[in-house]
């Protein structure tokens, strides 16, 4: 493992083991490096937390699924997206982080870095779909058009059903998503949402 790595592996397993502040000098110690030496490779704590918050986000993510040609592609995007679900769990799991993500990014006590560090995981997700679609379009099993606007459909109607966990439902709620989730991703295969003219 190189040193860039072991930096964020230091800086993943403090944010797991819920460190409230990952200083400079607490990393490079976990990392078994000097302070002088992180910097190098991430100048700033800014530049620290979005490189290990990528890094997870990657981790948990992976991206072999929409690349299975055996599967049908609205199927293989379906099931990608399904998987942004999975960290909110069952009734009781989904309502305990829609709390945590609140108080840690949105609540009261939530810190400017704290809210940045919440971009940093809305592009991670907005880049992720983003290559989904980029890659069923060199397939040419989609339409080009404007993945802007067909990721920010795809992760609205996401958003929309991980806050729908964490509320009281009917005993149906899992066939309802699907089926929510497989008519999003109708939309964006047959709807037109043609590419916009650059100026």
């Amino acid at each position: 493992m190189g040193t860039r790595e072991r930096i964020l592996a230091a800086t993943t397993e403090m944010i797991r083991e819920g460190a409230e502040r990952l200083s400079v000098r607490a990393v490079a110690a976990r990392a078994g490096i000097g302070a002088s030496t992180l910097r190098h490779y991430f100048p700033t704590q800014r530049d620290l937390l979005n490189a290990s918050l990528t890094a997870t986000y990657d981790e948990a993510m992976p991206d072999e699924r929409i690349r299975d040609t055996t599967v049908p592609p609205r199927e293989r995007l379906r099931e990608c997206l399904q998987r942004l679900l999975e960290p909110f769990g069952g009734p009781d799991a989904a309502r305990d982080v829609w709390l945590s993500i609140f108080e840690a990014f949105a609540g009261p006590d939530a810190t400017p870095e704290a809210r940045a560090g919440y971009e940093v995981l809305e592009d991670q997700a907005a880049r992720r779909v983003g290559a989904w679609l980029a890659i069923l379009e060199e397939e040419g099993v989609l339409a080009p058009g404007d993945t802007r606007r067909r990721t920010q459909l795809l992760l609205t109607v996401v958003d929309g059903l991980s806050i729908a966990r964490a509320l009281p439902r009917r005993t149906t709620h899992l066939e309802d998503e699907a089926a929510t989730l497989a008519r999003t991703v109708d939309a964006v295969f047959d709807v037109p949402f043609p590419a916009r003219a650059t100026p």
